[in-house]
Parts: structure tokens; sequence; C-alpha cells
């Protein structure tokens, strides 16, 4: 039995196939953190601009 624990914990720290996946994830994570920002910086401004514009006809 305790072989068995040994080996499923053996098997598990040496498994490297989710290792691109994870990889892959955090990519995409990141990319979405910073698409966030950038629309929330750009869009303030371009309600700004469309606000000013609206005003002034």
């Amino acid at each position: 039995m305790v072989k068995r624990v040994k080996d499923f914990w053996n098997n598990l720290a040496t498994d490297e196939r989710g290792g691109e996946v994870l990889e892959y994830a955090l990519i995409a994570g990141l990319i979405v953190v910073a698409a966030i920002g950038v629309i929330a910086a750009v869009g303030t401004k371009v309600l700004a601009r469309w606000t000013s514009l609206r005003s002034s006809i």
C-alpha cells in the first residue's frame, strides 16, 4: 500500500503532460488582462471625445 502511494506521488511529480496547456492558459490570461487595461484607458478618452463632439453640435 505504501509503495502504491509513493509511486502515485512520484508519477504526479514527474508528469509533464499538462505543462504546455498551463503555459498557454497563462499567456491567454495575460493577454486578456492587458486588453482590458488598454480598452479601459482608451475607452474613457473616446467617451470624452464623443461627449465633447456632441456638446459642440
